[in-house]
């Protein structure tokens, strides 16, 4: 996994972009911690906010698409996100409706949000907004806490 992470670290804001988008979906990475290395190593925090706002609304909304097939047994087989997760984020959907998707920035939580989100159809241009609201706010506070280093 070091090498792995060095690997995109390398690779700049598109090594960003690459992590955020697995973070974003339901596999278990920090693209925190990829952010703050590039961050520390000189790369300008502009692109450094853009590529992982960009790759991690795209990985939320993947998990989004799977939902709206509408087969948990799929979101279990292949998201990994259990069946109670799904049906708990369902029933924060029916009371909160799209705007649920301001969590979607949340680890492990917000996957089952964003599944829960294509599953009950949420509507898809306000769910873009909802998780494009979330995230921007997540990595705007990680450029800041990166700048104070």
């Amino acid at each position: 996994m070091e090498s792995f992470t060095a690997l995109l670290i390398d690779y700049g804001a598109w090594g960003m972009f690459v992590s955020s988008f697995i973070a974003g979906s339901v596999f278990p990475f920090s693209s925190e911690a990829v952010m703050l290395a590039l961050q520390a190593a000189g790369v300008p925090p502009l692109p450094l906010f853009v590529s992982a706002t960009v790759g991690n609304v795209l990985g939320s909304m993947l998990n989004y698409y799977v939902g709206r097939m509408g087969r948990i047994e799929w979101i279990e087989r292949y998201l990994h996100v259990r069946r109670e997760k799904v049906e708990r984020a369902v029933g924060w959907m029916q009371r909160w409706g799209v705007w649920l998707g301001v969590l979607c920035f949340l680890p492990v939580l917000g996957s089952a949000i964003a599944v829960a989100m294509g599953y009950t159809r949420a509507n898809q241009p306000l769910s873009w907004l909802t998780i494009a609201v979330g995230k921007v706010v997540r990595y705007a506070a990680l450029i800041w806490i990166g700048g104070l280093f």
